[in-house]
C-alpha cells in the first residue's frame, strides 16, 4: 500500500438534505494524491450524494471543499471537469447512436473553419484509448460495445479533461471477472500517473485488491477513516451497519414440502436455451447461476412471458398456464423482478404510493375505473411498514431512495399482487453488506409464508447462503441441479464452465 501522500481534496462539515431527508450531516473527506480511497456505508449512508456535492451535481447546505489548497464551489460538472475532477456514474451516461470518439468529445469537439474535424477528434481519441490500453475504435458506436467496454469509455471520456480525481461509482456491477481484472489494471496504471480515485463499492473483495485508504460512513454522518491495510472486513461492516454481523446469512425458518408450487416442462427457446425441466417446491429458495451468457435472464424473462418460449409447458399449483406476455404471467401469480430494478422494476420518477399499487389497479380502484386515493395509501402505508422501507412519507419519489429500499418498494408491489411465484434476478446487486442481509432474511420470510422463491445470482456465496437447490447453467442448457449443503464453489464451477454435466455424462470438456 502507499505511503503517506499529499492532500489534493478535503471536503469538512458537509451537510445536505432533500425533502425532509437528511442525507448527509457534518461529513467530511480526506483525499490524497495517487492513492484509490474506498467510500463505504450502507445504501443511503451519502456516499453517492457527497461526491455529487463535490462535482456540482448538488450544493451542499453547509462546508467547504478545498483543492489544491484552494476553496472551491463547482456550479457544473462540467467546471468540475475542467477543473480535473471527474466522476463516473452507476448508470452510464453515454450516447449509444454516437461513436466512442463523438462520446469522448461531446459538446466540445475540436473544430477546423467552423466544422467538426472528424479526423482531429479520431485521432486524438486513438491516442487516449492507445495510452491506457483500451480496446476500443474511435469510429465504434456506442450501442454495439458490450457494457465493459463502454465502461472503458466513460473512464477514456473521464481522462480526456486531464483528469486528478477520478471517482467510480459501482463499476464492476455488471462486468465480468476479466473485465474487473482488466479494470484494475487500469487502476493501478492511473494511481501510477498521480490520478486519485475514489472508488465506491460494496464488494469488499474489490476493495482489498486495489484500495489504499477507506472512510466509512453511516446514515449520513461520517464514522472513521483508515488505511485499508490496517482495518479487517469485519471491523469495517460493524463500522457500517452500527452492529456486528457475525453470519452473512440469516438463519433458514422455511420448512421445505414435497407440495410443487411451479414445475417448467420442455420449456425452450430457439437458439438461446435447450428444453429446461426443473420444479420449485413450498418454502423452498431455488437458486439459477451460471457465468455470463448462461443465459439465465433469458430463462426468467421467458418464464415471465416477456421473451416467448417456442416450446415446453409451465403448471403453477399443478394448473397449467399459458403465457404469452407478462399479463398472463402476472394472473398466474408469476412475477419478475428484473436485474435493472431502475429500468424495469420501479417508476423513479413516480410516488412509493403509486409505485406499490401499479400493478394491481384493480384493488385500489372502484368499477368505473377511479382510483381510491385512501385505498392506495392504505397498501403503501402497510408495505412500509411490512418492508420497513425508509422514508419520510409515502409520497416520496422512488428516486430519492437508496438502492436497497428501492428493491423493498419491488417486492412491495408484488406482495401486494399476491404473487404465487417470485423470480428475483440478481436482488442485491448494488446494495450494501447491511441491506443485502434484510433482502436474504425476506426471501426466507416469502419461502416460510408459501411463496415460491427463484433467486438468480452470480455471486456463489450468496447462492450457497441463501437457497436450497441450485441450477447451474452453461450456455443456455441446464448442467446441473444441485443440493447448496451438499456442494461448495468449487464443485458449482466445474459445472458453470463444462468441466462436469451431469446431464449428458460427468465430465465434458474444461
Amino acid at each position: 500500500m502507499s505511503k503517506q501522500k499529499e492532500t489534493l481534496l478535503t471536503m469538512r462539515n458537509i451537510s445536505k438534505g432533500f425533502a425532509g431527508v437528511q442525507a448527509l450531516k457534518d461529513v467530511q473527506l480526506t483525499l490524497r494524491k495517487g492513492e484509490v480511497h474506498a467510500l463505504m456505508g450502507e445504501n443511503g449512508a451519502g456516499k453517492s450524494t457527497l461526491m455529487k456535492c463535490m462535482i456540482g451535481v448538488h450544493e451542499a447546505d453547509e462546508g467547504e471543499i478545498v483543492y489544491k489548497g484552494k476553496t472551491v464551489k463547482f456550479a457544473s460538472v462540467l467546471e468540475a471537469q475542467h477543473a480535473g475532477i471527474s466522476m463516473i456514474f452507476q448508470e452510464l451516461n453515454l450516447i449509444p447512436h454516437l461513436t466512442v470518439a463523438e462520446n469522448i468529445f461531446f459538446a466540445r469537439e475540436p473544430m477546423k473553419m467552423g466544422m467538426v474535424d472528424k479526423a482531429k477528434m479520431i485521432k486524438e481519441s486513438e491516442k487516449l484509448l492507445s495510452l491506457f490500453d483500451i480496446d476500443v475504435s474511435p469510429t465504434d458506436e456506442v450501442r454495439t460495445l458490450p457494457v465493459a467496454k463502454q465502461q472503458m469509455v466513460e473512464i477514456a471520456k473521464a481522462l480526456s479533461f486531464d483528469v486528478e480525481i477520478l471517482i467510480m461509482d459501482e463499476p464492476t456491477s455488471a462486468l465480468t471477472e476479466k473485465e474487473i481484472d482488466k479494470l484494475f489494471e487500469l487502476v493501478d496504471k492511473l494511481r501510477e500517473r498521480g490520478v486519485s480515485i475514489v472508488y465506491i463499492s460494496h464488494r469488499m473483495e474489490e476493495l482489498k485488491r486495489i484500495c489504499d485508504h477507506i472512510t466509512i460512513f453511516r446514515d449520513g454522518t461520517y464514522v472513521s477513516d483508515h488505511v485499508f491495510s490496517e482495518i479487517s472486513m469485519d471491523e469495517i461492516i460493524t463500522k457500517m451497519v452500527g452492529r456486528s454481523l457475525d453470519n452473512h446469512f440469516p438463519p433458514k425458518t422455511a420448512t421445505i414440502e414435497d407440495k410443487v408450487i411451479l414445475s417448467v416442462m420442455n420449456a425452450e427457446r430457439y437458439g438461446v436455451f435447450e428444453p429446461l425441466n426443473f420444479d420449485l417446491r413450498k418454502g423452498e429458495i431455488l437458486g439459477i447461476t451460471g457465468l455470463v451468457g448462461a443465459k439465465r435472464t433469458e430463462l426468467a424473462r421467458s418464464i415471465f412471458g416477456a421473451d416467448p418460449l417456442d416450446g415446453g409447458d409451465i403448471y403453477v399449483h399443478d394448473h397449467k398456464v399459458s403465457i404469452k406476455d407478462p399479463s398472463d404471467a402476472i394472473k398466474a401469480g408469476i412475477a419478475y423482478l428484473s436485474e435493472d430494478r431502475k429500468l424495469n422494476g420501479v417508476a423513479v420518477r413516480m410516488t412509493i404510493r403509486e409505485n406499490i399499487t401499479m400493478a394491481s389497479m384493480d384493488k385500489v380502484s372502484n368499477g368505473a375505473g377511479v382510483i381510491s386515493y385512501d385505498k392506495e395509501k392504505k397498501a403503501a402505508n402497510t408495505f412500509i411498514d411490512k418492508m420497513e422501507i425508509k422514508t419520510p412519507t409515502i409520497e416520496q419519489l422512488v428516486n430519492n431512495l437508496s438502492g436497497g429500499n428501492q428493491q423493498k418498494v419491488v417486492i412491495g408491489k408484488w406482495l401486494f399482487r399476491d404473487a404465487t411465484v417470485m423470480i428475483f434476478d440478481e436482488p442485491t446487486r448494488g446494495i450494501d453488506v447491511g441491506a443485502k442481509y434484510a433482502i436474504y432474511q425476506l426471501l426466507d420470510e416469502l419461502a416460510a409464508s408459501g411463496v415460491g422463491v427463484i433467486m438468480i445470482s452470480s455471486e456463489l456465496p450468496e447462492i450457497l447462503g441463501v437457497s436450497d437447490r441450485v441450477i447451474v447453467m452453461r450456455e443456455g442448457r441446464m448442467t446441473g441441479m444441485l443440493e447448496t449443503k451438499a456442494t461448495n464453489q468449487e464443485e458449482i464451477m466445474h459445472y458453470a464452465t463444462g468441466v462436469k454435466d451431469m446431464f449428458t455424462h460427468e465430465y465434458g470438456e474444461a
